[in-house]
């Protein structure tokens, strides 16, 4: 069984950029920069047969390139408590484009639809075990935060495994934007 999802790979530069944020928050555990990634698809476990099918289905998305821009900081909350750090993403018709194609692409191949409503961002760091005052202070004094744009030219199929500290992520294929 394969755990899957589909991502925008951030290029080293946009990485390095989000990297420079990390620290300043006793208890977080900040993913390390290869981690970073903008998913647009969680698909979770799956056969091997069921993935070759999802990789074809992938394979014939076309969508142009597009420039992404990440800025701003968030939080997501699960039981009260706060359990993640986020870089926003600037919404634009590309991404949301993109997006939507692979939804229909997948959904083509059995997948069933996705219940969460789309909400771009990239996690930069678990912080369940975090104050939140520390948290609060740090989301507040960088929520101007804007990284340089990035162009981006494909989406990557990645194979997840989870780990002890972190999950370890591996591109598996690269789709072209053209």
């Amino acid at each position: 069984m394969l755990r899957l999802f589909v991502a925008l790979a951030l290029p080293e530069a946009l990485r390095v950029e989000l990297s420079a944020l990390a620290g300043g928050i006793p208890g977080a555990r900040w993913l390390p920069p290869d981690n970073y990634h903008l998913t647009l698809r969680f698909i979770g476990g799956i056969e091997r047969w069921r993935a070759e099918e999802v990789d074809e289905a992938l394979s014939a998305i076309r969508a142009r390139p597009f420039d992404l821009t990440l800025r701003g900081l968030g939080t997501f909350e699960k039981n009260g408590r706060i359990q993640a750090l986020w870089v926003g993403v600037e919404r634009t018709e590309a991404l949301s484009h993109l997006q939507s194609k692979i939804e229909t692409a997948l959904q083509r191949v059995g997948l069933e639809p996705e219940r969460r409503r789309f909400a771009p961002h990239v996690t930069i760091a678990r912080t369940d075990r975090a104050e939140v005052p520390k948290l609060v202070a740090f989301v507040q004094a960088h929520n101007l935060f804007r990284a340089t744009p990035a162009r981006m030219e494909q989406f990557t199929l990645f194979s997840s495994q989870l780990g002890k500290e972190h999950s370890v992520y591996t591109p598996e294929v690269d789709y072209a934007l053209s």
